[in-house]
């Protein structure tokens, strides 16, 4: 059964890594996508610095989660690996994550400011703004850069009393993005989505300066006929 876990893992995030060059949001090997098993503990994560391009499915690394130890493959996981590890321990329900450096977002992460939702297309993903995370200090630095990267996000998120499943992303100050969804391939829509929101938002300030956040009416709508308990959009799983 393990085996089978890991195989399918490896499977999903495969195919989520090998969609991010054509998906625009990175350049060379400037992100990663996770996948995660909670009846296992185990996550496969892609390899650190091998090109997308020559990423094969044995590649892939498997690792506990909970000791973060590795028990499968001969590559070196992903240098963020630390990061997303401490996000599945911390943030129940999520089963993917990804990280990229893609540009309109990490415009605003480096310009120190969180996503404000300015339209529903925004709320359809996000219930709210994407909060930015502080940056690390020099101590958490040295101790631990990815791990106290993931402490900080998690922080952030209890500080603003945020729900990690209706808000699956987040800005880190001199950083770039990082998403979390319920599969890799989840994960990896929730990056398209916020790299997109993120284009819109700026255009739509250039457009008008003055420009005020989505009406908490509208936002509620929208984003809570796609996720909350009642949602209606789409088809029923039951349904084919």
């Amino acid at each position: 059964m393990r085996d089978m876990i890991a195989s399918t893992l490896r499977q999903q995030v495969l195919q989520a890594n090998l969609q991010l060059p054509a998906s625009g949001l990175v350049c060379l090997t400037w992100g990663n996508v996770s996948g995660y098993d909670p009846s296992s503990g185990l996550m496969a994560i892609k390899p650190s610095g091998v090109d997308y391009h020559a990423l094969r499915l044995e590649d892939l690394v498997i690792l506990e989660v909970a000791t973060g130890r590795q028990v499968e493959g001969t590559l070196r996981p992903s240098s963020d690996t630390p990061t997303h590890l401490v996000l599945y321990r911390n943030f129940p329900g999520i089963s993917g994550i990804c990280h990229t450096h893609s540009p309109s977002a990490t415009m605003y992460a480096q310009a120190g400011l969180p996503l404000p939702c300015y339209g529903t297309t925004h709320a359809d993903h996000f219930h709210g703004t994407v909060p930015l995370c502080r940056a690390l200090t020099p101590e958490e630095t040295a101790a631990g850069y990815e791990e106290n990267t993931g402490h900080a996000i998690v922080e952030t998120f209890q500080q603003l009393q945020l729900d990690s499943i209706h808000t699956p992303g987040v800005l880190q100050l001199h950083h770039a993005p990082f998403t979390w969804g319920t599969s890799p391939a989840d994960a990896l829509n929730n990056s398209i989505a916020l790299e997109m929101c993120a284009r819109m938002a700026l255009g739509s300030l250039q457009i008008n300066p003055q420009l005020q956040p989505l009406p908490s009416h509208i936002l509620d709508k929208h984003h809570l006929r796609k996720h909350g308990a009642g949602a209606y959009y789409g088809q029923s799983t039951s349904q084919h």
